[in-house]
């Protein structure tokens, strides 16, 4: 298993970064890995909401049975789902008052029978890298 956890601190109230990243509906705003959505999005999110989307790594796109595991709005989100292959996929976002900003956390993990030896390690610095372009266009976005 791949666990990739980051830390930002952005420049809004964490009111103002829970909007953003517990919309589903905006998920294409700023996270990189996330391609689109297969099925409707709903409205309200709460544990065990279930949607279907596209997730890429290497340029790989994997359909995704993603299901809401953790809802404690406005603090935490936590998402997982599988795929193809057994791949699964997990992205947990936390975010909490710094000050006059926020932190946001993000821990994604990727786990799966075809994620051994080489593939671990591409798919381990290609999701570092894009979860640093991920933080870096929510900073944007919410500045």
């Amino acid at each position: 298993m791949i666990t990739i956890e980051k830390t930002a601190e952005l420049p809004a109230d964490a009111d103002r970064i829970w909007s953003v990243v517990s919309d589903l509906g905006r998920w294409q705003d700023w996270l990189t890995i996330h391609q689109k959505w297969k099925s409707d999005v709903p409205a309200q999110l709460g544990q065990g909401t279930k949607v279907t989307g596209v997730a890429s790594v290497l340029n790989m796109p994997n359909t995704i049975e993603w299901v809401v595991d953790e809802w404690d709005a406005p603090r935490k989100l936590a998402i997982s789902g599988k795929g193809l292959a057994g791949a699964v996929v997990t992205i947990s976002l936390a975010v909490t008052p710094q000050g006059d900003g926020s932190e946001l956390v993000v821990t994604s993990s990727f786990d799966g029978q075809m994620i051994v030896g080489a593939i671990a390690g591409a798919i381990e610095r290609a999701s570092k890298k894009e979860l640093d372009t991920s933080l870096a266009n929510l900073e944007k976005l919410v500045a």
